[in-house]
């Protein structure tokens, strides 16, 4: 990871004193969360750099537990800190909010471990501007060509590090760090009547290739010279890497084992049981998460409070998260579940980490037998396409009915046609209406996975690498004047 230092304030004070400085005033059983985030970001419109900046913040987070009559209550209070006097307030109300709390279904006793963290006395990583240099150099070349094209360029990039210090007064003492950058690049013909959209996921930014992006968008925008006026309905359909992405994450997000049994999501079978063991795609996909994969790694602890579907952690800090294939071969085999549930369902305890990665297992032959299942590229599945449409961006997606997971959003920046093998025009956008769990039991064919970045998720999670795929009837529902 390439990063810069910007300044000395994340030596002084040493983050470690502030954390035993937390748990010294704590007086319940308690958890610490001490973060530093530095940021770096670059902003363009019109061809031309507008807004540079770095940001820096530390903030307290502590999680304090009492004992209530009928079992354990928590209380988390989270704030960000300007010196060591403000640490003895932010426990104290923790554990104000502990003492006067209702009992959590979700205590257990703290995670301890034996010894700090070998990196624990390490400072935090920092970030700069110096981390988007090449990245200014490459846009301002791009401007130029642009300008000569008669197109616009817009965009937005930003490199964001975390480390996170956990302690205990159980004994925990671990040290995470995050790096995390973004890269979206967005393309307009002179009079504004056609617009493509490229990005790209990053750690450092010394994999971000601003003239490849650009070159994209330059195709894109040129396969928008000719339109096509489509009606609704369903379409043969190729969704690229980040739009299956914007949709597996939410799936993600929602597979709550406790919400399954309970009957509240697209995973139950009904009657307190789970869909674990069932086929979800006639195709050997797997859906897995692995905090070592090249590329997406991530911190290898639970380092959060809560995930998306309310699953509580309060309890769980410095678990460790392991490697999980939630989708095996096209089967459902496990659903994420707090240590609380799982203690009490007698299954294994199964934090999500923080990326998601989608690849097809044995290979397989497509129809027409000219490429193996998980090897294509987005261009050889275009070649393959006798009619259909390729859709490049999801956005506005939102949730309409949990036990389908059925979502509905819109297409935007590039709804294309293609014909007998080529993109001859663009159409207009569409108001989708699909289900990733049931496109997941109808997708014909696979691509190669790669790294990606997802359009409407990015500012939450960025970490994906996702195939290409075809589905034969994804739901165009309606026609939408978005652009």
């Amino acid at each position: 990871m390439t990063v810069a230092p910007v300044g000395n304030e994340a030596t002084d004070p040493a983050v470690q004193q502030l954390v035993e400085l937390a748990l010294t005033a704590a007086s319940l059983p308690a958890v610490v969360h001490l973060t530093e985030r530095w940021e770096a970001n670059l902003r363009w419109a019109a061809n031309a750099l507008t807004t540079n900046g770095e940001m820096h913040s530390r903030t307290l987070t502590v999680v304090a537990t009492a004992p209530v009559e009928g079992g354990t209550a928590v209380g988390t209070v989270s704030r960000e800190l300007s010196g060591p006097a403000d640490v003895a307030a932010v426990v104290a109300a923790a554990e104000a909010a502990a003492r006067s709390g209702p009992p959590s279904e979700n205590a257990a006793p703290l995670v301890g471990a034996s010894a700090p963290a070998a990196d624990w006395s390490t400072a935090p990583a920092t970030t700069g501007v110096e981390v988007l240099a090449a990245l200014a150099q490459g846009l301002g070349e791009a401007f130029a060509a642009a300008t000569k094209d008669g197109h616009l360029l817009y965009g937005f990039a930003e490199h964001i590090v975390t480390t996170t210090y956990l302690g205990s007064t159980a004994g925990l003492r671990l040290r995470g760090v995050q790096p995390t950058g973004r890269f979206e690049f967005n393309g307009k013909t002179a009079d504004l009547s056609a617009s493509a959209w490229v990005g790209a996921a990053t750690r450092d930014f010394t994999d971000v290739d601003v003239a490849a992006g650009y070159a994209e968008l330059v195709t894109r925008l040129g396969w928008a010279a000719t339109t096509v006026a489509l009606p609704p309905g369903r379409y043969e359909t190729l969704l690229p890497p980040g739009a299956v992405a914007d949709l597996l994450i939410y799936a993600y997000w929602t597979a709550s084992a406790r919400d399954a049994e309970e009957g509240r999501n697209v995973f139950t079978a009904g009657d307190g049981q789970t869909r674990i063991g069932q086929r979800l795609s006639p195709l050997p996909v797997t859906l897995r998460s692995d905090p070592a994969y090249p590329g997406l790694e991530t911190v290898p602890f639970v380092d959060y409070l809560a995930s998306e579907d309310g699953t509580s952690w309060d309890f769980d800090a410095g678990l460790p998260i392991h490697p999980t294939s939630w989708i095996a071969d096209g089967v459902l085999t496990e659903l994420i579940r707090n240590r609380a549930y799982a203690t009490a369902t007698g299954r294994r305890v199964t934090p999500p980490a923080d990326n998601l990665i989608m690849e097809i297992g044995a290979p397989t032959k497509i129809n027409s037998g000219e490429t193996a299942q998980g090897t294509a590229s987005l261009a050889e599945m275009i070649k393959n396409t006798d009619r259909g449409l390729l859709l490049t961006c999801l956005w506005y997606i939102r949730e309409v009915d949990p036990e389908r997971l059925l979502l509905t959003g819109l297409t935007r920046d590039g709804v294309y046609l293609i014909e007998n093998g080529e993109v001859t025009g663009a159409v207009n956008n569409f108001r989708f209406n699909e289900s990733p769990v049931e496109l997941l039991g109808r997708i014909t064919e696979v691509g190669a996975t790669e790294l990606t970045l997802c359009r409407e998720w990015n500012d939450f999670f960025n970490r994906t690498a996702m195939p290409p795929i075809r589905v034969p009837d994804f739901t165009m529902s309606t026609v939408s004047q978005a652009s």
